[in-house]
């Protein structure tokens, strides 16, 4: 970990994908947390990647909005790599709201609002966010008038965004199959009504519970059926409700609402009657704070200790004591059509951390993953070669034993680099399991990922297929006895070493 970037000391990572590793930082010029998203080694000299990246501080920057996350600042290591250094999301996300508790319907509402609000100050700058998705609505907290918390949903990750000069010309084929707009699935030029379809398919989610469609591919979601009616799942709302948000999905965007203040505006009169009844009031103003501030949540930890004029500076201090797992992030991730073979015994490094998880990482520095104590009874790590491939690359295996992906009662993780140049197109399943779903395609962050669950192996086995450079790939199974905690030991996966 790095002691700092430019003037801003690092306190620790927030996280990383294929592209980019953003840490947690301190800035101590205006006493503020900050977030610091820096370019991946391995893109530094890959210009259509850089220029996507620093593009991204651009249109952010051309914004300002409390509803979109801000850029501060921006620089370049010594090794030439850029970085932009951003607002810091103390709550979390909606994804990890969703995974929690869910919203009520007025919470929801409320989301739609702030999101549409972002949105709507992005196409006034003339950006297209292309990639609206919970796990891209961040929650930051801000002192109220009253000097009370409150609570703000902000839209980020704007690595798909493009000006709309340039979308009207030329389109990359990219998004999240289940938001993503037909036109944009079938790199059609695109305009605003593109995330407002977007907006439409989040605001199903919020207020059904699901999803409105579950595609696997971008390829599925260019030539989508018909809405699903939002009556379908366990709530039930008036007609008109309904019609607002399939209109806002319709697949000809000649049929949709013809803007995202039109549809906002349009949701929050046909819920009147609803959010009367179930709060009281007109459904203008919610009681009390509209989403709690959660303490559980990372916070940022101490500020560094103070030092003298022209003196150094004192290392970071440590990461504060993490919260109890309760986050629970639905990880749309990827697999492989290998099956697990594990690496030879080397020397693993084990950090025993505060909160009782084990950083286990391989011997090259390559390959890291957060699991409970008991899953580092038997590490293997070192390198493998994967079936029908000559290359010797980095793997790590951790279990409750030696044979934990054998036996009913074994629970571990393995991790395997490779050499391959697209993403694999199937999974190999699992015959002891009793069901296996299919895989599922998507984006998450940077990263282009293939999921595949199974259940009753006993327990669930997850499994995970994400791009790392440009010819290598990392394959993670996880198998689990809820699959709970599949997802907590998937968010703790990381290839530093690519």
């Amino acid at each position: 970990m790095p002691s700092r970037i430019g003037r801003y000391v690092v306190r620790r990572r927030i996280g990383s994908g294929g592209f980019a590793t953003v840490w947690l930082a301190y800035d101590e010029q205006l006493d503020s947390p900050v977030a610091v998203k820096v370019l991946a080694e391995n893109w530094t000299e890959d210009h259509h990647v850089r220029q996507r990246f620093l593009e991204e501080g651009r249109f952010l920057r051309k914004v300002e909005s409390p509803h979109v996350v801000s850029v501060y600042d921006a620089g370049e290591l010594d090794d030439g790599r850029p970085y932009l250094v951003m607002s810091y999301a103390d709550q979390g996300t909606l994804a990890d709201r969703l995974e929690i508790d869910g919203l009520s319907t007025a919470q929801g509402l409320e989301v739609v609002r702030q999101v549409g609000a972002g949105l709507t100050a992005l196409h006034e700058r003339g950006v297209l966010h292309r990639d609206v998705k919970p796990a891209n609505v961040l929650f930051r907290t801000v002192e109220s008038r009253t000097g009370d918390p409150q609570v703000r949903a902000m839209l980020a990750d704007l690595g798909l965004g493009k000006a709309l000069d340039m979308s009207s010309r030329l389109t990359m084929i990219a998004g999240t199959p289940s938001f993503v707009a037909p036109e944009q699935a079938q790199g059609e030029s695109l305009d605003p009504r593109a995330d407002l379809y977007a907006l439409a398919a989040l605001t199903h989610l919020l207020l059904s519970g699901s999803a409105p469609f579950r595609y696997s591919s971008l390829k599925e979601a260019a030539d989508p059926g018909p809405a699903p009616d939002l009556n379908d799942g366990p709530r039930r709302y008036p007609a008109v409700v309904a019609d607002v948000v399939r209109r806002g999905l319709a697949a000809d965007r000649d049929d949709r609402w013809p803007d995202v203040t039109a549809f906002v505006d349009a949701l929050g009169r046909s819920l009147g009657p609803t959010l009367a009844t179930e709060l009281g009031t007109d459904g203008e103003a919610l009681p009390g704070p509209w989403l709690p501030v959660d303490p559980q949540l990372t916070q940022p930890g101490p500020r560094p200790s103070s030092f003298s004029p022209g003196g150094s500076l004192p290392d970071p201090a440590p990461p504060p004591k993490p919260p109890p797992s309760r986050r629970r992030r639905l990880l749309v991730a990827a697999a492989a059509v290998f099956a697990l073979v594990a690496g030879a015994v080397a020397g693993a490094v084990l950090q025993q951390e505060q909160d009782l998880d084990v950083v286990v990482r391989d011997s090259t520095g390559a390959l890291e993953v957060t699991v409970p104590e008991s899953w580092s009874a038997a590490v293997d790590t070192g390198q493998w070669s994967p079936p029908d491939q000559d290359a010797t690359l980095p793997a790590l295996s951790a279990g409750t034993s030696g044979d934990w992906e054998s036996t009913d009662a074994g629970q571990g993780v393995f991790l395997g680099i490779l050499d391959v140049d697209d993403m694999p197109e199937e999974l190999p399943g699992h015959p002891g399991c009793d069901a296996t779903l299919d895989p599922v395609t998507d984006v998450v962050g940077d990263d282009a990922v293939l999921t595949q669950v199974s259940t009753g192996c006993p327990g669930v086995v997850v499994e995970r297929v994400r791009q790392v450079a440009t010819n290598r790939y990392l394959w993670v199974q996880v198998r689990s006895a809820e699959r709970s905690l599949a997802y907590d030991v998937l968010e703790g996966v990381s290839a530093p070493g690519f």
